[in-house]
């Protein structure tokens, strides 16, 4: 088994929750795409990234079915343990910055990949919701309190691949944060945080706290 990292990313307050990501540092030890699909699909981890230049920041993602450009939690994990400025993905360059407890990443949202961002009137309804079936990514999402830009979120990415619910989604809240043009403090899944922030020329800014797992 290839040695990796395993960090929890966007922890809420206390350090708790987030959501897991596998990181091999060693990326060149394994370059083939499938080699990696196949680690990635061992592992069962939301997403697992692959570094293959860990002083430039290269990095590959991987789901547990398919080869993601861009994604936000392991953009966050990655920056946060490899303290670099700046992460090269298949997307596009990701600027990235430590501030404090906080490690965020600066990307577009045409990086994203296809989400179905959908609202609902409460909080409380979106704790009820059921996994719907496979099919659709649907980012889930209402108000907390709106004038303070408090969201509470769920996210179930639809892919079939024995994640049904993602805890701590950073793409789609960049996807969000995107659609509604301020700044929002998420939480997510059973208790995650993310921040973001709009940026000038369509950039978006996404933070949250890291812990190594193990």
């Amino acid at each position: 088994m290839t040695d990796y990292d395993v960090l929890r990313v966007f922890c809420g307050p206390s350090g708790g929750y987030g959501n897991e990501l596998g990181v091999v540092r060693e990326g060149s030890l394994m370059p083939g795409r499938d080699d990696r699909q196949a680690l990635a699909a061992k592992l069962g981890f939301s997403e697992t990234v692959f570094v293959d230049d860990p002083e430039r920041g290269v990095i590959d993602i991987y789901t547990p079915v398919s080869r993601l450009p861009f994604a936000g939690h392991p953009c966050v994990g990655t920056a946060w343990l490899l303290d670099v400025p700046e992460l090269v993905t298949p997307a596009g360059e990701v600027g990235t910055r430590l501030d404090g407890e906080f490690t965020w990443i600066e990307a577009r949202a045409e990086w994203v990949p296809p989400r179905t961002l959908r609202q609902y009137a409460s909080a409380a309804e979106v704790d009820a919701l059921e996994v719907p079936p496979p099919g659709e990514w649907i980012y889930a999402w209402a108000w907390e309190e709106e004038a303070a830009g408090r969201v509470r979120a769920r996210a179930f990415p639809g892919r079939d691949d024995g994640i049904d619910e993602d805890e701590a989604t950073g793409a789609a809240a960049l996807l969000l944060t995107d659609r509604l043009g301020r700044a929002l403090n998420i939480t997510q899944g059973r208790g995650s945080q993310i921040l973001t922030a709009p940026q000038p020329h369509g950039w978006v800014e996404v933070g949250g706290r890291v812990v190594l797992e193990r």
